[in-house]
């Protein structure tokens, strides 16, 4: 699943392209696209029909169009878009042919480009949910992150320092700090010094801090070229990739040597996927080698 820099960078966009505009009808192909609407892709295509786009939103790794009645209406809805781990939303000129794994196409009234949801991998797809403080309710319990104007980092630093998970677990939280995942939890780490089965509670809090304020500069800095793209799935709106993958220091580098110290950089397995660290800069806790 793309990560807050990736999905940031889709948002603005999209927020370019669609924001103000009215949606004249939507075409849903296969029933997976809207797996996650109950009632199924025809009604969510006959839900769509008529409303206006009048902004394009994220909450972490969380991202949608809140629609209304009309342009100046205030939004009730809000169509999440999950992008999965391929999905693509490309702004399109109307005539151009359908792209191979086109799963969604929303159409404009006043006739200018279109935009289309490609995906290859058929894990995306959109929900429509009703808006509560402009936040979809599926959304609500997802904590804000570093770059909303709300996020409390003292507050987050708290919290973490109550648990007793490893610190890249607590890091992957959504629910306690959102938008990092597994490339900028093992970036964040490897510029902290600290190794991700560290106990987050042995940590103090300025440790806690200074991790934080990294996950957010290494977000920021994706931000500002575009996101990572290790393929051609990521893309932006307009299909261009990123390319912080280049500036990665830890995550995808095993078998290399560490940026900072020289040592070679060490692949471990975690959860359902894996970290990469440094063996010298990170040292691994003794209760986490038994």
């Amino acid at each position: 699943m793309p990560e807050l820099p990736e999905v940031e960078v889709v948002r603005r966009g999209l927020a370019d392209h669609v924001s103000g505009r009215t949606l004249e009808h939507v075409v849903l192909t296969g029933e997976r696209v809207a797996r996650r609407h109950v009632p199924g892709p025809r009604d969510l295509e006959g839900r769509l029909a008529g409303r206006a786009v009048t902004g394009a939103h994220r909450r972490g790794k969380y991202l949608w169009l809140a629609l209304a009645d009309a342009p100046d209406a205030v939004p009730d809805e809000g169509l999440i878009v999950h992008l999965g781990m391929s999905g693509q939303m490309l702004v399109t000129d109307p005539a151009d042919p359908l792209a191979k794994h086109t799963h969604g196409r929303l159409v404009f009234t006043d006739g200018g480009h279109e935009l289309r949801f490609v995906d290859q991998r058929t894990f995306g797809g959109f929900a429509l949910a009703d808006l509560v403080d402009g936040v979809p309710s599926s959304v609500a319990h997802i904590a804000l992150d570093p770059f909303d104007p709300g996020y409390d980092r003292d507050a987050v630093v708290r919290d973490i320092k109550r648990r007793r998970s490893g610190i890249k677990r607590v890091l992957l939280n959504q629910t306690v700090v959102s938008g990092i995942g597994n490339i900028y939890a093992d970036e964040a780490l490897w510029r902290a010094g600290v190794h991700g089965e560290r106990l987050a509670s042995s940590l103090t809090k300025p440790a806690i801090a200074r991790l934080l304020d990294h996950a957010r500069d290494v977000m920021a800095q994706a931000l500002d070229q575009g996101g990572t793209s290790f393929d051609a799935l990521y893309v932006n709106v307009n299909g261009a990739s990123g390319y912080f993958d280049r500036s990665l220091a830890a995550y995808g580098q095993e078998g290399r040597p560490c940026p900072r110290c020289g040592t070679t950089m060490r692949r471990e397995q975690f959860m359902n996927r894996s970290s990469t660290s440094c063996p010298r800069c990170q040292v691994r806790p003794r209760a986490a080698r038994g």
